[in-house]
């Protein structure tokens, strides 16, 4: 009853803070660019912890430490295609996207890709936006089932009770203080989460879980293995081509690119990525020792675990006080809030800027789109809280067919449209719909080389729809030609 209370308490405490940020936020929020990009005024440390920590999500702390403690070794080959998916998004995409997106003025990336064409019949803002809400409400549910696991774990709730929680603690600060909410709260979230990361496992072999931890002999070998499965036998090419191609992902993430965008100069661009890159080389070794340390814990111990990802509220709960667990605990709802908190703004920003604005009233006031955004920060987590009704979800699951969608739909077009100056609208439509398809069709086949994780095909596919369909049709206008070159400008003078 005790250990209860206190983990409790510092529950209420974190989320008063979390809380606290958003009223801050919401009283400088004044316009749609404020809420949906912050004013564009993110220094390099929220905007690189708000992207790494908006990436990241429950997963990251239920998802990977579970992928490592069913997989052992193999996971690394995830993490390290993470870890450089995450230098090669700072490093191609950043700088080039925030310059073009104040030469477009655009606030979202269907606006941008629109409005880097040229497309005046809209339908690549509004294709991108349905698929945005597609995924995203798969992404968004991944973290409402994280959330619902944390709480069923810590306080013996219902399942169902538990997401809708989750889902109403989000929601609250998510839809008062918009982008600047948002990203305040990512910073500390994304610090908390780091040092969780860290702490556990490193005191895991360290106190009391130290000899039992040390003793190898009972672990299948095969999990300590790089280049084999659990049962012995070599990992196929399909198998290590997958895991490494989650990093090509990160060029389709609207939510990270939205960081981007709103970072307050591209000076602070560079000091970012470094920022970023760091942190999440430290997490991912700190998620692959949890799921380590955990599978040694519980070999050795006989501890019982019904789902991997729960191993490490398992190794929390068996190692410290319960006031130092509830701050540790807490970091799986730093990662679950700044995750779900990112995709439900930019899932309400297409709704309010991609559809409502372009196909119901395209005059509407700064004011009048953000009361629709508001509106459909509540409408979107109503339908992913459905999704999350299902308490055998997996988070990895979830996240990972959202994650395919997006690199594959929005990943190709937006570097070739960064650096490609003869693409056009045709080509970028092209891309979007192709890849998006993929996605959806090659989830549902199987055997051999459809057995690939389906981010590999649907990246080729969009990539060769956008330069057969571009080099087919006619060059871009005059008008995107100088569009491209007043950008190339303003990228010398920026940098």
């Amino acid at each position: 009853m005790e250990n209860s209370f206190a983990i409790t308490t510092t529950f209420i405490a974190y989320l008063i803070l979390m809380m606290a940020i958003g009223v801050i936020a919401y009283l400088r929020t004044k316009n749609s660019t404020d809420y949906f990009l912050g004013g564009r005024s993110l220094g390099p440390w929220p905007a690189a912890l708000s992207a790494g920590a908006s990436d990241m999500s429950g997963w990251l702390l239920l998802g990977l430490p579970g992928y490592a403690y069913a997989a052992g070794i193999e996971a690394l080959w995830l993490a390290g295609g993470l870890l450089a998916g995450t230098w090669l998004n700072w490093l191609i995409s950043a700088k080039r996207l925030r310059t073009y997106s104040i030469t477009t003025d655009a606030l979202t990336l269907p606006e941008f890709l629109s409005r880097r064409f040229n497309d005046t019949s809209k339908l690549i803002q509004v294709i991108s936006a349905f698929f945005i809400l597609l995924f995203f409400l798969f992404y968004t549910s991944s973290g409402l089932v994280a959330g619902g696991k944390l709480f069923e774990t810590v306080f013996g709730l219902n399942y169902s009770t538990a997401v809708i929680i989750g889902t109403v603690c989000v929601v609250s600060y998510t839809l008062f203080g918009g982008f600047l909410a948002v990203s305040w709260t990512d910073l500390v979230q994304g610090l908390l989460m780091s040092a969780a990361l860290l702490i556990v496992p490193i005191a895991a072999m360290e106190g009391g879980l130290g000899q039992l931890s040390s003793d190898l002999s009972n672990i299948n070998p095969e999990l300590l293995t790089l280049w084999n499965d659990t049962k012995g036998e070599p990992l196929s090419a399909i198998a290590i081509i997958s895991l490494v191609a989650w990093g090509l992902g990160y060029f389709g993430q609207p939510h990270i690119l939205a960081r981007f965008k709103a970072a307050r100069s591209n000076k602070d661009l560079t000091t970012a990525r470094r920022i970023a890159v760091v942190w999440t080389a430290l997490s991912m070794v700190g998620a692959m020792l949890v799921g380590l340390v955990g599978l040694i814990y519980v070999t050795n111990s006989g501890v019982s675990i019904d789902d991997g990802e729960k191993i490490f509220m398992l190794l929390v709960n068996s190692i410290f006080h319960p006031v130092v667990a509830g701050v540790l605990l807490a970091a799986i709802l730093a990662a679950i809030m700044s995750t779900a908190d990112s995709q439900l703004l930019v899932s309400s920003s297409a709704l309010a800027e991609d559809f409502y604005k372009q196909l119901i009233k395209k005059d509407a006031s700064s004011e009048e789109i953000v009361m629709v955004g508001r509106i459909a920060v509540v409408a979107i987590s109503i339908v992913a809280l459905i999704l999350a009704l299902t308490p055998d979800s997996s988070v990895l699951g979830l996240v990972s067919y959202a994650w395919a969608g997006f690199g594959a739909a929005f990943g190709p077009a937006l570097i070739l449209s960064l650096y490609w100056p003869r693409m056009n609208r045709n080509g970028a439509l092209a891309g979007i719909v192709i890849g998006g398809v993929t996605i959806v069709v090659w989830k549902q086949l199987s055997g051999g080389w459809f057995d690939v994780y389906e981010i590999v095909p649907g990246i080729i596919l969009s990539a060769i729809a956008i330069v057969v369909v571009s080099l087919m049709t006619a060059e871009p206008e005059e008008s995107v030609k100088a569009q491209h070159e007043k950008f190339r400008k303003q990228l010398v003078e920026l940098d």
